[in-house]
């Protein structure tokens, strides 16, 4: 993908930097160490903070945030399934409770469309409602069709403005339909009909077995047009990366790096640590003797889960920057095996090993 801040390759994952920061982490070492090459922020909370007026007057979030490489933007649609209990969904909008001081605030599809171009990202998401799981089939499919009136209301909007910038801006469409095969196919065939720079996948990894996020996953890629971006919102672990790779996904944003991380989770190419256990009290090996993070050179396992004892900020920041690493050098990994021809063969002899706890 290219984009006026830089180019893509995909697959690719997103480190999410919800409110113009990814927890922990320096922008430095998103590029240097952790070779970041586009990050996600959220529309919901870069309106409430720091707000439209201030991202402005910085020139947009890369600005704001010292940022000159691609950003993507969830239009807030994510908030509107996880405030279910402070917001209200009618035809013309979503009214929603603040989570910071319980003020009301209301979000057309063309508010969310405003919102994105003052926060100025290059990839912009179309405003959707994200389903729960499970869903009765009714609910599921009155919600997908008022997405698809939403997202013609933002594709309008989109294309009679301009952006702040003077960078380009696309607009990803949103497939919903919960786990139903006739609406995930009648959402991605109304999805591909609005002919996007790029497409995603939303309303899966919300408590759904994998099996069901994969299926619905292959059934959408098989309708999705293939020259263009492919993109699973909110997905996911390794294994989940890995596999829906193999499925046809392209792009995936999780918090799950990050926020395992500050919980003392890491991942490895032999499995998951849990860095607190005593077990690492006396082992000086590098955290992940594969890994190709600055991180996993400098930091014993021994050190590392003394910080964390310690209740030390350095632990939760280290574990974050080598958990990105490791998930932006599985992406990396993935996409040399692709281009070898022997990407299935890999993947299915790496996903035992990711998922192993060590």
């Amino acid at each position: 993908m290219t984009t006026d801040h830089g180019v893509i390759e995909t697959p690719i994952f997103m480190p999410v930097g919800t409110i113009g920061t990814v927890k922990g982490v320096h922008q430095h070492e998103l590029t240097d160490d952790i070779k970041a090459e586009i990050i996600l922020g959220n529309t919901y909370h870069l309106y409430l903070r720091p707000g439209t007026e201030i991202l402005e007057e910085a020139g947009g979030l890369h600005g704001f945030m010292n940022w000159n490489h691609p950003i993507l933007t969830d239009s807030g649609g994510y908030q509107v399934y996880s405030l279910a209990n402070q917001r209200k969904i009618i035809e013309e909008g979503v009214t929603f409770a603040s989570h910071i001081d319980g003020s009301r605030h209301f979000f057309a599809p063309e508010t969310a469309m405003d919102i994105q171009r003052s926060i100025g990202a290059d990839i912009i998401m179309a405003f959707d409602e994200c389903t729960p799981y499970p869903c009765e089939y009714r609910y599921a499919k009155e919600s997908m069709e008022m997405t698809h009136r939403w997202l013609k209301r933002c594709c309008d909007h989109v294309d009679g403005s301009a952006p702040m910038y003077g960078h380009h801006q696309s607009l990803f469409p949103i497939v919903q339909g919960s786990t139903y095969r006739d609406l995930r196919v009648q959402s991605a065939e109304t999805i591909a009909s609005f002919n996007r720079e790029g497409n995603a996948i939303g309303g899966l990894s919300v408590g759904e077995p994998d099996e069901e996020m994969y299926e619905m996953t292959e059934l959408v890629c098989g309708i999705l047009p293939a020259d263009r971006p492919r993109y699973l919102m909110g997905v996911g672990t390794p294994a989940n990366l890995l596999e829906n790779i193999a499925l046809g996904i392209d792009m995936f944003d999780c918090v799950m790096p990050t926020r395992n991380a500050r919980h003392g989770l890491i991942f490895t190419y032999d499995g998951i640590i849990n860095i607190k256990n005593k077990k690492w009290e006396r082992d000086f090996g590098p955290l992940d003797p594969n890994g190709t993070s600055y991180v996993d050179r400098t930091y014993s396992r021994a050190y590392v889960r003394h910080l964390f004892a310690a209740n030390e900020l350095l632990g939760p920041q280290i574990t974050s920057i080598h958990n990105l690493a490791f998930y932006l050098q599985l992406m990396r990994d993935a996409r040399s095996h692709i281009e070898a021809g022997d990407y299935r063969t890999w993947k299915d002899a790496i996903v035992p090993k990711l998922t192993n706890r060590l």
